[in-house]
C-alpha cells in the first residue's frame, strides 16, 4: 500500500504533469484576480451609492422633514448594502495559489527529475518520506473488501484517486509452497529424483514457500505433504523390483538380469563400464 500511494505521488510529481498543474494554477490565478477586481468595482459602486446619499441627505432643508426622513432611508439603506457586501467579500476565500516567477516555476520543473531518485535513495528514511507526503496528500481512505483493499487518495485541490489493491496473503498462505510448484512436481516425480526435481525448479526461477532455494528435503516433504509418490527415489534398491523410474537398477537387480554377480558389477561400477 505505501509503494502505490508513493508511486501515485511520483507520477503526479514528473515534469509533465507539474506543467500541467502549474498551467493550471495560473488559470485559477488569473480568474482570482479577476474576481478581485469585480469585488472592488461592486464595492466601489456601493461606496458610491452610501456617499451620495449621504451628501443629499446633508443637503436638505432639516425644515422639510418628510423629504429628510425619505433621504435618511435611503442613506441606511445604501450603507446596510454596503455592508452586506463586506461581509459576502469577506467570506469568499482567499486565494493560496500563488506562482512566483517564471524561473522559479523552471526551478519546480528542474527538482521533479531528482525527487524519485531522492525518494528511492536508501539514504532517505521514513520519517524524511512523511512530511512530504502530508504536503501533498490531505488524507487516505483504506476500505477493506472481500479480495482486495480500495484505497482513496484525496488531494489538497479535494480531488480523489482511487486504488485497488490486491489484499496480502496471510502468514500461512505467504508460508505454503505455491499449487503451481506442486503441480510442477507431480509430472517430474514418475522419473526424476528430488535432487534432479531440486535443480530443474531452481533453473525455472521457482522458490520454496519459506524462500531460499530448493533441494532435495525441500522437494521430498513437498512430495510427503502432498501425496506425491517417489517414482525415482535416491537409491533404486528401495524400489520393490529394483528399478527406480529413470530406468536404473539397483546393484543386486541389475546382476540377475545380467546374471552375474554382485562383485562383478562394483567391478564394472568402478571401471567406469
Amino acid at each position: 500500500m505505501d509503494a502505490a500511494v508513493a508511486r501515485v505521488v511520483l507520477d503526479a510529481m514528473q515534469p509533465a504533469q507539474l506543467a500541467v498543474s502549474l498551467a493550471t494554477l495560473e488559470q485559477v490565478e488569473a480568474q482570482a484576480r479577476q474576481s478581485e477586481r469585480q469585488w472592488h468595482l461592486r464595492l466601489e459602486r456601493a461606496q458610491y451609492e452610501a456617499d451620495l446619499a449621504r451628501r443629499r441627505f446633508l443637503a436638505v432643508d432639516p425644515e422639510n422633514r418628510l423629504v429628510a426622513r425619505t433621504l435618511e432611508r435611503d442613506w441606511h439603506d445604501t450603507l446596510a448594502a454596503l455592508a452586506t457586501l463586506e461581509r459576502e467579500q469577506a467570506a469568499v476565500p482567499p486565494l493560496t495559489a500563488r506562482l512566483g516567477s517564471p524561473e522559479e516555476r523552471q526551478r519546480i520543473l528542474a527538482l521533479a527529475h531528482d525527487v524519485p531518485a531522492v525518494w528511492s535513495a536508501e539514504t532517505t528514511s521514513h520519517t524524511e518520506r512523511k512530511p512530504r507526503l502530508r504536503c501533498l496528500i490531505t488524507d487516505v481512505t483504506l476500505t477493506t473488501r472481500a479480495t482486495t483493499i480500495a484505497v482513496a487518495m484525496r488531494w489538497p485541490t479535494e480531488a480523489c484517486t482511487m486504488l485497488d489493491l490486491s489484499r496480502p496473503a496471510r502468514s500461512c498462505d505467504r508460508r505454503r509452497t505455491p499449487p503451481a510448484v506442486i503441480a510442477r512436481i507431480r509430472p517430474l516425480a514418475p522419473h526424476h529424483t528430488d535432487s534432479q526435481m531440486a535443480t530443474t525448479l531452481h533453473h525455472a526461477g521457482a522458490t520454496p514457500g519459506l524462500g531460499g532455494t530448493f533441494t532435495a528435503s525441500k522437494v521430498a516433504w513437498i512430495r510427503s505433504v502432498s501425496a506425491i509418490p517417489a517414482g525415482c527415489p535416491e537409491a533404486p534398491g528401495v524400489c520393490s523390483d529394483g528399478q527406480r523410474g529413470d530406468g536404473r537398477y539397483a546393484a543386486q537387480a541389475a546382476a540377475q538380469l545380467l546374471n552375474v554377480e554382485v562383485s562383478t558389477i562394483a567391478d564394472w561400477c568402478r571401471t567406469g563400464r
